[in-house]
């Protein structure tokens, strides 16, 4: 299981962009190996065919370019389990590029499998999250995968020493390209995180021009939007009647979540690696699916097995933000999770208007809410008031003990 012998063969996460071919050509010189690269379509929203041209021009042949939609698969296999639960970090983080690491690794340590490869190669650096999420995904998959962290590993100092590398080996650089970006971006269908330079300072707020995915609430339209989200097991499956494929439905609530100005966060978080980070993300559809799936949940979970989810929750979220996603100790969570979901079903209906996601209506065959049990009106003897003197008295018995003591 040593992870220092030379590779031979190496599957790159390649985006296609300039850091990642510089790292597919640093693995062609560095170790004199084949490379195959891997391009995800997550709904990142950039065209994947320049992915393709720039991996020939660079030598690699057409047979070990892999170039794949895989956004259903995200949505379905990824981030609805992930809903399920209402994972959130640290209070406001609703996990967009943590969920996406494991789908990444799988596919390349199943890429690796397919071609013969000994190794897989990230693009991530060594101050970051992602190296860890990548890193321990693919060793839950594969123990004996060799992992390339080229940030880890070359002897690149600074931005000027990339370029330079860039040029030596005839690597296009675009002119903007040449400077430092005044902030480094991550997106899929889930959600865009912008972090760094300008946003390095937790003081000074971030500039209009960093916002990818979301209107200024300020500038959202004056009158409300109402929609109608259909629920089953858990998994929102239709938006105001009409069925969408999951990919679908987060396409379809991330335009409406733009357009009211809903999802745009600014926060501090604390790294798995040691550091805190200030960043700004973009999380409109899922914010929207967030209150969604909670109300919900209101009417149709019993409410001790409620709280148990919420209780756990963070643990959970914890676990997907530090890379544990193919844990065994996730997976177990994952599945008490979807248990709870099996009567999750229904509709809810939402008002949305300049940042704020209002939930105004919920409904479902399986709801365990009763008219009977809290009207204020005859309630036909559903529910005897006297009843709740002895649950009263039986649950006030040990403060009332309590209470007797200190008063000696």
């Amino acid at each position: 299981m040593s992870n220092r012998t030379v590779p031979k063969k190496v599957v790159l996460a390649y985006s296609g962009g300039l850091d990642t071919s510089i790292i597919l050509k640093w693995l062609q010189t560095e170790f004199g190996c084949e490379v195959v690269t891997f391009t995800a379509d997550l709904g990142q929203g950039e065209e994947l065919g320049p992915a393709r041209d720039k991996a020939q021009l660079l030598g690699i042949k057409d047979e070990n370019i892999y170039i794949e939609d895989v956004r259903e698969e995200f949505v379905r296999d990824f981030v609805f389990p992930m809903f399920r639960a209402n994972a959130v970090y640290e209070g406001t983080y609703l996990l967009g590029t943590s969920i996406a690491r494991p789908l990444i690794t799988k596919r390349l340590v199943e890429i690796a499998e397919e071609t013969g490869a000994d190794a897989i190669a990230h693009g991530a650096t060594g101050k970051g999250n992602d190296q860890v999420r990548f890193e321990l995904s693919a060793y839950a998959l594969n123990p004996d995968i060799r992992v390339v962290a080229p940030w880890r590993e070359w002897a690149f100092k600074s931005r000027e020493a990339l370029l330079e590398f860039a040029e030596q080996h005839q690597i296009p650089i675009a002119k903007d390209k040449r400077g430092e970006a005044p902030f480094s971006v991550d997106a899929n269908l889930l959600h865009s995180s912008s972090e760094g330079k300008v946003l390095e300072d937790p003081w000074e707020a971030a500039p209009e021009y960093v916002h990818q995915r979301s209107l200024s609430p300020m500038d959202a339209p004056d009158e409300p939007t109402e929609i109608v989200i259909g629920f089953e097991k858990g998994d929102a499956i239709s938006l105001n009647g009409k069925e969408l494929s999951p990919a679908e439905m987060l396409t379809a609530l991330n335009k409406l979540g733009h357009d009211n100005g809903i999802g745009l966060i600014d926060l501090v978080e604390n790294r798995f690696v040691g550091m805190k980070s200030r960043g700004v993300y973009e999380t409109p559809g899922g914010t929207i699916l967030l209150q969604a799936h909670r109300a919900m949940e209101s009417i149709t979970l019993d409410r001790n097995a409620g709280h148990l989810k919420d209780e756990l929750m963070p643990r959970y979220a914890e676990l997907i933000y530090n890379g544990f996603w193919f844990a065994p100790e996730c997976e177990m969570l994952q599945a008490l999770i979807d248990k709870s979901q099996e009567k999750v079903a229904g509709e809810v209906r939402l008002v949305l208007y300049k940042g704020n996601v209002i939930v105004s209506g919920r409904r479902s065959p399986y709801s365990l809410y009763h008219d009977l049990l809290v009207t204020f009106e005859d309630d036909g003897g559903a529910y005897d008031q006297k009843d709740a003197e002895g649950f009263i008295r039986l649950n006030a018995l040990r403060l009332r003990t309590l209470a007797a003591r200190n008063r000696r």
